[in-house]
């Protein structure tokens, strides 16, 4: 026997379970196995959705209902070829039911041809009713072809329809900020609240945008908005805690992360954030206390071992800093700019073999910076190995081919090697970039300053620019 259309929506569910633990066989209606089936999806139970859809179409072969629910759970499996098979006979059956098109259109996502998935959805949305849906759809096809317009046109569509659908809302912002547009977001924001005034996720996103513009006080008073419409939400404490920070109002920045605490299990960015106010208050011991916390409550965050590391460096002891970077070099080996605080630092233990090395890590791993060049250049003179620092001035000539400093420092190298032509280019270079800065020069080779050629080149230069 059937179920009652009235009947309670677990009880179907029930009576199909209880059928599989016994050899009888009971009748249900097709929309009883559709609330089956979808109970057993959404509860990532897809063997019982399986039994589910395969009894269904037994009693039901006619069902397109369910046998788009076969054509789903074939694409949640892969089984893509025999989802378009099926697929292509039920376009025929019911050209203008939308799922069909909806299903389709997610094959074709799943083959990675986004553009054939949109022509497929917005043929749905001439069909359905349900149009935010397709609308969310088409925003995420938009976001695999990095076309961020048209996902944000088709997600503001969402929040149109729905003014609580907050994880459209969460992506109108997201690619508002992807393109870089923090106006348009701000008055997006700003629209929205008129008609939603004591919305805290957007009172929330709306300070990130002023933040985004260093507008701090704009900031701060979204914030506060956020928090008078929900004052457990911990998102907008943590966020007030940053701007307070950036208006160099440490003690309520300290408040604000202390509050998130006391809402919730201690997180250990909140330990870092408290961390760094009392180092910025010149409390040292009780920054380094949080510190150790941070690290404590999550030891995998490279963050706070950072941190840890820098406190101890800034202080004057070398050895435990460089104990701590190794700390997150072994979390995140791959990160430039923790190689080049570790060449610092083993710089400054005259650790000169580990520190060029680090510094070539840094580089390797992407990190362009002039100083870093510099530096790395220093340590390889330091080991008496010129010619290798010629060679990382020329690379990082390649990205700073204008650059004075690495000009004359490259000149002042050549003529200790006895290459008196390239020396005399990158002199001409250095001069020509910038005159001023010959103090560099000067300072670093006092003993080539009164060669003949470089005076000559010198006096040249000095006439051209007068």
């Amino acid at each position: 026997m059937a179920l009652q259309s009235n009947e309670r929506p677990g009880q179907s569910v029930a009576k199909f379970e209880s059928m599989l633990k016994t050899d009888d066989i009971y009748f249900f209606d097709a929309e009883d196995f559709e609330e089956i089936i979808h109970h057993y999806l959404d509860n990532g139970k897809v063997s019982l959705a399986k039994k589910g859809i395969k009894i269904g179409l037994q009693q039901h072969p006619g069902s397109i209902e369910l046998k788009l629910l076969n054509v789903e759970v074939l694409v949640f499996e892969n089984d893509l070829d025999l989802a378009v098979l099926l697929i292509e006979e039920l376009q025929v059956l019911a050209p203008t039911n939308e799922e069909i098109y909806i299903q389709k259109a997610n094959i074709y996502s799943k083959k990675d041809n986004h553009v054939s998935a949109i022509e497929l959805l917005n043929k749905a949305l001439h069909l359905s009713d349900n149009v935010a849906t397709i609308h969310s759809l088409l925003g995420m096809e938009y976001l695999f072809l990095d076309d961020y317009k048209l996902a944000k046109n088709n997600f503001i569509k969402c929040v149109e329809f729905d003014q609580y659908d907050y994880s459209a809302l969460y992506n109108v912002i997201y690619c508002f900020e992807f393109l870089e547009d923090y106006d348009g977001a701000v008055y997006f924001l700003n629209d929205y609240l008129d008609k939603n005034p004591y919305c805290e996720v957007a009172w929330h996103q709306l300070g990130k945008q002023y933040y985004e513009k260093k507008m701090y006080k704009e900031a701060l008073t979204a914030f506060d908005f956020a928090i008078i419409s929900d004052d457990s939400f911990i998102g907008a404490y943590f966020e007030k805690g940053k701007v307070l920070e950036k208006l160099g109002e440490y003690h309520k920045a300290i408040e604000n992360y202390e509050t998130t605490i006391s809402l919730e299990n201690p997180t250990s960015h909140a330990f870092l954030r408290i961390g760094k106010c009392h180092q910025k208050l010149g409390d040292v011991e009780t920054a380094k206390y949080y510190y150790y916390q941070t690290v404590h409550e999550d030891p995998l965050l490279d963050k706070g071992w950072l941190a840890i590391t820098d406190l101890y460096f800034q202080n004057q002891n070398a050895k435990k800093a460089l104990y701590y970077i190794s700390k997150a070099l072994n979390i995140d080996g791959e990160n430039p700019f923790y190689w080049k605080k570790c060449g610092k630092i083993n710089a400054a233990l005259k650790n000169y073999s580990q520190a060029d090395f680090a510094f070539k890590q840094a580089v390797e791993f992407g990190n362009y910076e002039i100083d870093t060049w510099l530096k790395w250049a220093e340590v390889s003179k330091v080991k008496n190995n010129v010619h290798s620092s010629i060679e990382i001035l020329k690379q990082a000539k390649e990205f700073y081919p204008e650059n004075a400093k690495i000009s004359f420092l490259l000149a002042g190298y050549q003529l200790v090697i006895n290459e008196t032509e390239n020396a005399k280019n990158s002199l001409i270079d250095a001069l020509n970039a910038d005159i001023n800065k010959l103090f560099i020069f000067e300072e670093e080779f006092p003993q080539f300053l009164e060669t003949e050629w470089i005076l000559k080149i010198i006096s040249s230069i000095k006439k051209t620019t007068r």
